[in-house]
């Protein structure tokens, strides 16, 4: 058996729990500084007909909306982040 003291046991809990939160730490910020993968303005398409907003990458002219399934042309007058009406 490992004989230790009461003191040193506590030390001991507290300086593996403070490495073990400082290593948590640095991980989830690194996660935080990952590139911006922001969605340009020629992806985001807005439906005619239930007017819900939708992404399309694949699609430059013409695209088909997930809700409704209507044909959608692009319109270059959507409104962007940030900017208020």
């Amino acid at each position: 058996m490992i004989r230790i003291e009461l003191s040193w046991a506590v030390a001991l809990y507290i300086t593996f729990t403070a490495v073990g939160f400082i290593v948590y730490w640095l991980m989830f910020d690194r996660t935080k500084s990952l590139p911006n993968r922001s969605l340009s303005e020629r992806s985001v398409w807005q439906c005619s007909i239930c007017t819900q907003y939708y992404i399309d990458s694949k699609n430059s002219q013409i695209s088909t909306c997930p809700r409704c399934g209507s044909y959608n042309k692009k319109q270059s007058n959507l409104p962007q982040k940030g900017v208020s009406r």
